[in-house]
Order: C-alpha cells, then sequence, then structure tokens
C-alpha cells in the first residue's frame, strides 16, 4: 500500500508541472524589413539622381526644392497673391500627370478641372502638398519620386509600381475655409 501511495504521490507530483509553453517554430529576425528599407532607400537615391539629371539639362529653369521631397519651377507667379492655401480651404486647380520622360499619362483634359478640400480629400501625396506651395492664379512645373506619387501599389490603371511622375499643378481659385479668414 505504501508503495502504491508513493507511486500516486510520484504521478500527482510530476502531472503538477505547469504547463509548457510552446516555442515559435521559426523566429523572426526583421532581415525582410531591413531589407525592404535597404531597397526603398537605393529606388529613392537613383529617382533622386535621375530627377537632378532632368534639372541639370534644363538650366533654363530655376527648380526649388520643397522640404515634402519634390522639386518645381514655375511657369506662372502671382507676386500679387499673397495667401497660400491653408487645410479645409477649396482649392479649384487643373494638373496632369506626365512620366519624367514627358510622356503623358493623364492630360488636363483628362482629369478636367477639380475642387479638392485640402487635406481631407484623396490625391497622392506630392499633389498634396504642392497645392500648398502655390498661389491663386499661379502654375508651377513638379516632379515626384515615386514615394511621393503613387508609391509600390501604382493608381491601378496607367501608372505603374514605383514610377516618379511630373505634373503641371495650376491654382484657379481659393476659397478660404472659415477658420482660414486670415489675411
Amino acid at each position: 500500500m505504501r508503495k502504491l501511495l508513493f507511486l500516486l504521490a510520484l504521478i500527482v507530483g510530476i502531472g503538477c508541472e505547469g504547463p509548457e509553453p510552446r516555442k515559435p517554430i521559426q523566429r523572426k529576425s526583421g532581415s525582410f524589413f531591413k531589407q525592404s528599407v535597404e531597397r526603398n532607400r537605393k529606388l529613392l537615391l537613383a529617382e533622386e539622381q535621375k530627377i537632378k539629371k532632368i534639372i541639370e539639362n534644363d538650366s533654363l529653369k530655376h527648380y526649388i526644392n520643397s522640404a515634402a521631397g519634390s522639386w518645381y519651377h514655375y511657369l506662372v507667379v502671382n507676386d500679387t497673391a499673397k495667401y497660400t492655401p491653408k487645410p479645409d480651404d477649396i482649392v479649384t486647380m487643373t494638373y496632369d500627370i506626365l512620366s519624367l520622360e514627358n510622356d503623358t499619362i493623364y492630360s488636363e483634359n483628362d482629369i478636367g478641372n477639380i475642387a479638392y478640400r485640402v487635406d481631407k480629400e484623396e490625391l497622392f501625396q506630392g499633389l498634396r502638398d504642392a497645392v500648398k506651395l502655390l498661389k491663386e492664379n499661379e502654375k508651377a512645373t513638379f516632379l515626384f519620386p515615386s514615394s511621393l506619387a503613387y508609391g509600390y501599389h501604382g493608381d491601378n490603371n496607367k501608372i505603374g509600381t514605383n514610377v516618379p511622375l511630373k505634373s503641371t499643378i495650376t491654382i484657379l481659385k481659393i476659397e478660404k475655409s472659415g477658420n482660414n479668414n486670415e489675411n
């Protein structure tokens, strides 16, 4: 009987161990993410070099590097206007989209005049940033790396993966929102 009690106590003692955690089959090293970041850095560098070469070859125009990472030059400047669009303003504008080789992807006629509520509607990132740089009745041509254009995804139509773009934007009218009634 003592042996039976000892055996029973041994079985209960062994059976009362806490659950053993499962170990992962694979361990994630983060190398895919690191490779992706490095690939994107190289892509951006190559696109920036291509854009700088275009700027070098177009010496008649003065290009400005925006804080957002695009380059632009004015075609029409409005020296009398002081106000640039702020969030919630409604901007009436036209724009086109070209490749860096000047092949038309979408013409102004394809797109038409659009009314855009600043920072509240979907446009590609570069265009959203560009609109805030121009005043009423100004026109400028912008060069966007693919990261500021449609990026890896493209537009599911005419613009493919990682395509840097050129766009000429004309601001026709700025309607200030109630929040932006400053001069």
